[in-house]
């Protein structure tokens, strides 16, 4: 019998109303949300449902904010006795994952993602780095982009989401100038992504190094099932592993593509998104067709997903 995945969304899946029609419908999702409330010491769902979009939107503010949305969602899964093979997390969704794995109580992971995006935004000083998405660039043309960009700036691959996108970060002039040479070299865009820090690129090991107290001073436990962290693509079960994992995404890429091809080749074809948003549902298609992709977010997609998950 084909495994089940599930995917866990991260920063870019936001907008406010997220996660309002889950709060009303079901109680298992609500009660998240007023855990996550507690937790913080603000009304973390009245940014979720109401916004704005301008508070919404910074670092420490989005990422429990997604994170509670996925984990509410992740709840009413679990009262109708969905439960995943494997799960995996895209940047700050693998906390997410690992809330759903058992391996970190939701408190705990709001709070620890709520540092690690105020340390990451803290990492770099405004305007001095950027992100960009390379949209299919030439097989083999990354690394000599990248190359003869730097010009002794940092420039490197943060994402590596499908065949077809590549996102990287690093200093803003190095990104700009690798987003020419990657025109230059075939790529059919490159698109300067609306950030507020060059993410999972070496101008994070300051926000690495402050993150290491808070993840150290936090209990990890063993995966209830296993998780194909960012880091290494590799299935890992232990609350050591997940420790570390966490830890050493902050600087690293995310091997987004090489996750997925993991849980493929352990035998998963059906994916659920479990978050906001759908972006994991698209890359999906991209790096196999054959995979299929649904999306749990919002109290309107109950329906159809149980009724694709029952055929």
């Amino acid at each position: 019998m084909s495994k089940l995945a599930f995917l866990f969304p991260g920063q870019g899946s936001q907008a406010a109303g997220m996660g309002k029609t889950l709060a009303d419908a079901y109680p298992a999702a609500r009660r998240v949300f007023e855990e996550a409330d507690e937790a913080l010491g603000f009304a973390l769902s009245t940014l979720c449902f109401e916004g704005p979009d301008a508070d919404l939107r910074m670092t420490q503010n989005t990422q429990p904010a997604l994170l509670t949305v996925s984990v509410a969602a992740h709840a009413v899964l679990r009262e109708h006795g969905i439960a995943p093979d494997f799960v995996a997390g895209h940047s700050l969704g693998e906390y997410s994952a690992l809330v759903a794995a058992g391996s970190l109580t939701l408190s705990d992971a709001v709070r620890l993602v709520r540092k690690r995006g105020t340390y990451m935004q803290e990492a770099v000083p405004a305007g001095v780095g950027a992100m960009a998405a390379l949209l299919k660039l030439p097989e083999g043309a990354l690394g000599g982009v990248l190359a003869e960009a730097a010009q002794g700036e940092v420039v490197t691959a943060a994402n590596l989401n499908s065949p077809d996108q590549v996102v990287i970060a690093g200093h803003a002039g190095a990104v700009a100038r690798a987003m020419e040479l990657a025109k230059a070299a075939g790529a059919k865009r490159a698109v300067p992504l609306p950030v507020s820090a060059p993410f999972h690129c070496p101008l994070m090991r300051p926000a690495q190094e402050r993150l290491k107290d808070d993840l150290d001073a936090t209990p990890f436990r063993d995966l209830s099932v296993p998780l194909v962290n960012n880091w290494q693509a590799r299935a890992v079960r232990t609350a050591a592993e997940a420790r570390e994992g966490v830890y050493e995404q902050v600087p690293n890429p995310v091997l987004w593509a090489d996750s997925i091809r993991v849980l493929r080749d352990a035998g998963v074809s059906r994916f659920v998104e479990v978050g906001a948003g759908g972006v994991l549902t698209g890359l999906l298609r991209n790096i196999d067709a054959s995979l299929k992709g649904l999306r749990f977010g919002e109290a309107p997609e109950w329906e159809p997903l149980a009724e694709a998950l029952r055929g």
